[in-house]
């Protein structure tokens, strides 16, 4: 009975009771945040992370422009009915490169973070030009307007260096080539041994069906293509984190 009167003095008096929220909160504060001062990265190492390719950024993008993040969200949970849909958990260096991050919760579609490799080129770009012709039931609108676009992303190289100014390890040789790379991975004909030197795992091919021209369908599903693929995650033995 004694300690509730005593907290019956706190509460009725605003002033003690504000000090007391501020001694409170700056205790958890100094918990929380002094740590961070003495660890060198919060972002665990991952094998097999690097920057995206010019014409991944391009799709990404476009990705980004045409708000496809409202309804699909790139976050796999550590639960076993999201581990077991959509493959291993979402690891935070996944999306150490990504300016903005597509994390979140909505998903009105399937989460895409293991999207890439699943489907063919041909399925892309069939269920972006008309989604209801591979999934019935989906509400998803009609993204056909990318084929017939042509990729407008002039001097890449400059992307490439803002991003870099932001923390993305793009080196001088990436962005030399980035107006070459940007063309040659949706190319069949081009020599690629130096883009997939810079890039390793990139996805080559004729993505739109288009060899003739470089649209905006070949940026996106290029950017589609390489979600996820990226991590052996054959190393993280995710069975431990569902039990």
């Amino acid at each position: 009975m004694s300690f509730l009167s005593k907290h019956k003095v706190l509460e009725r008096n605003a002033s003690l009771l504000l000090a007391g929220s501020l001694l409170v909160v700056t205790i958890g504060g100094i918990v929380e945040i002094v740590p961070l001062f003495y660890l060198e990265n919060t972002i665990e190492k991952v094998d097999g992370m690097r920057p995206y390719t010019p014409l991944e950024l391009a799709g990404r993008n476009i990705y980004v422009r045409e708000g496809c993040y409202l309804c699909h969200s790139q976050m796999i949970r550590p639960f076993r009915d999201e581990v077991e849909r959509y493959g291993h958990f979402s690891l935070a260096a996944e999306s150490m490169y990504d300016h903005p991050f597509q994390w979140g919760s909505k998903r009105t579609g399937p989460d895409l973070a293991r999207v890439g490799g699943r489907y063919s080129n041909e399925w892309h770009v069939q269920h972006l030009e008309n989604p209801q012709s591979v999934v019935p039931e989906s509400i998803m609108p009609s993204y056909s307007f990318l084929k017939e676009t042509r990729l407008n992303f002039e001097k890449p190289e400059t992307h490439l260096v803002a991003n870099r100014r932001v923390g993305v390890p793009y080196s001088d040789e990436m962005i030399e080539n980035a107006s070459f790379d940007l063309a040659d991975q949706a190319n069949p004909e081009a020599d690629t041994d130096g883009l997939m030197e810079r890039y390793p795992k990139a996805v080559l091919g004729d993505f739109d069906g288009d060899p003739d021209r470089l649209s905006e369908m070949d940026a996106l599903v290029a950017y589609l293509q390489m979600l996820g693929t990226l991590v052996d995650f054959s190393a993280y033995e995710p069975e431990k984190y569902e039990r």
